[in-house]
């Protein structure tokens, strides 16, 4: 059967794009997606494959402030006329499961997130965007009210849904009361290989935006002066973090992937205070035999093991913070059986139980045709 692929957007090479990669291996198929960045594209897997877009490409500065067009993601994502395909897959964190297809298509969507702005993050998102007040305020207010139920009508148009976490499967049964399979992400293991001689220096990294709490981190190491933290990333709280950093926190801002792979290696423990869907940045610090030190709420509570390949605190606070990592420096780890257990969520273990799943779907669906 002809088979389609369908992402939100490719203006990154991040996670989402990753587990798109691998979709494309197992199914070789045609690329729809709202709107793409060529130079990103660029030397990845992605440069010379067939990828078709939106309108929302030829609109102004799209490839810089596409997310000023939000309001036009729903419409632009119907307009897909994808009648030439028999089974029609798509990879969604904002509005790709909403594409249209016939009733005799098979659409399965690989689910990142519910659209977590318009959920979840709702009111953390008009307080950092200080959307709270005026008529700035009240029109984007408009837009997510309309956003979240043009969102549950979509989800009626899928098929099947597979969750990347049992965390997200709670938030997809919760918010269009379905049930989805899972299927945790690839992390590239071969890549992140594994070094078992550790550095005396903590480690953690992310896009430096407030839901990662990346300054609780760092204001909890500044109250530890005697132990070394690294901090890798970049992003609109850069200020905020860098003015709570004291003299035994280096911040590296954005690094390339060989660069994170050395520090990850080099770790004596990766720090994680987020509450995530999935959360790969952990995986891959245990795929490098790194322990992980982890807020315990998300999909991370699903890729460490408590007091095997890491830890958890139970207050997403500063002290909380400084309490797990005094526990952590009590505790022993086996490095070994913290990269055995990485090995579950490998490139090669996500082709498989994907291809899998698909195929035992489209054979299920022949039979009710």
């Amino acid at each position: 059967m002809k088979s389609v692929l369908v992402h939100d957007w490719m203006m990154s090479y991040a996670g989402s794009e990753k587990v798109l990669e691998l979709m494309h291996q197992s199914f070789p198929s045609d690329i729809y997606t709202l709107v793409k960045n060529p130079k990103v594209l660029k030397k990845t897997y992605f440069e010379d494959k067939k990828i078709h877009t939106s309108f929302i490409q030829s609109l102004p500065f799209s490839k810089k402030l596409y997310q000023k067009y939000l309001l036009f993601f729903p419409f632009a994502i119907e307009q897909f006329d994808l009648s030439d395909y028999d089974v029609v897959i798509s990879s969604s964190h904002c509005v790709a499961k909403g594409v249209i297809s016939r009733f005799d298509q098979l659409h399965i969507c690989y689910c990142h997130t519910p659209m977590r702005y318009a959920w979840d993050l709702y009111f953390q998102y008009l307080n950092d965007s200080n959307l709270n007040r005026g008529a700035i305020a009240f029109v984007a207010k408009m837009i997510l009210h309309y956003l979240r139920m043009w969102d549950i009508s979509s989800s009626k148009r899928v098929d099947k849904f597979i969750a990347n976490s049992k965390f997200v499967a709670s938030r997809i049964k919760k918010i269009y009361d379905r049930e989805s399979d899972v299927i945790y992400p690839p992390c590239d293991v071969d890549f992140f290989e594994p070094k078992y001689n550790k550095e005396d220096f903590y480690l953690t990294a992310s896009r430096f935006v407030p839901y990662k709490k990346i300054d609780l981190i760092v204001e909890a190491f500044s109250k530890m002066p005697d132990k070394k933290l690294i901090v890798i990333g970049d992003g609109p709280d850069m200020y905020k973090i860098k003015s709570k950093a004291a003299k035994n926190i280096e911040i590296l801002g954005y690094q390339n992937d060989l660069t994170l792979r050395s520090y990850l290696q080099k770790a004596k423990a990766f720090v994680f205070a987020a509450i995530e869907d999935f959360g790969i940045l952990p995986v891959e610090a245990q795929a490098c035999a790194t322990p992980v030190i982890a807020f315990s709420k998300g999909g991370v509570r699903e890729t460490v093991i408590e007091n095997k390949t890491g830890i958890f605190f139970d207050e997403q606070t500063v002290q909380g913070i400084i309490e797990a990592v005094n526990n952590f420096e009590k505790k022993e780890f086996d490095l070994y059986e913290i990269r055995k257990h990485a090995l579950n969520f490998s490139n090669d273990r996500f082709k498989k139980e994907f291809k899998d799943y698909v195929s035992k779907s489209v054979e299920e669906h022949k039979l009710k045709l």
